[in-house]
């Protein structure tokens, strides 16, 4: 469980949302931009409740370790995907894969820019 304090209160939430709500808050500031948003916590009481937030530029978002956390953690794994899934959400970039061999095509390692083949 995480603790994440935004505007001087501390609420606690899962560690996947916490994980995606700063990420979230990153890349949303990164384009200059606030957004409202909502997340999952736990109340003191072991009660589950929503948090609304303003994310993005000048709202700043620290999440720690919640030390004083004793309960079982509540499940807030689609919480988490729908903060995954928001259209501002850093995704990783596509991953270049090595070139197979073409034994069929004899240029198919043909590189213009190296003035010839880019395989011996």
């Amino acid at each position: 469980m995480r603790s994440v304090t935004y505007a001087g209160e501390t609420v606690t939430t899962t560690d996947d949302v916490a994980e995606a709500l700063v990420q979230l808050t990153a890349s949303i500031a990164a384009d200059g931009q606030s957004e409202a948003i909502r997340i999952p916590i736990v109340t003191a009481t072991g009660e589950t409740e929503q948090a609304e937030l303003v994310i993005g530029v000048g709202n700043d978002v620290l999440s720690a370790p919640a030390r004083d956390w004793t309960g079982e953690e509540p499940d807030f794994a689609g919480a988490a995907e729908e903060l995954r899934q928001h259209k501002r959400f850093p995704h990783a970039p596509a991953i270049a894969h090595e070139q197979t061999v073409d034994s069929d095509n004899p240029d198919a390692f043909w590189d213009p820019d190296l003035d010839g083949f880019t395989r011996a």
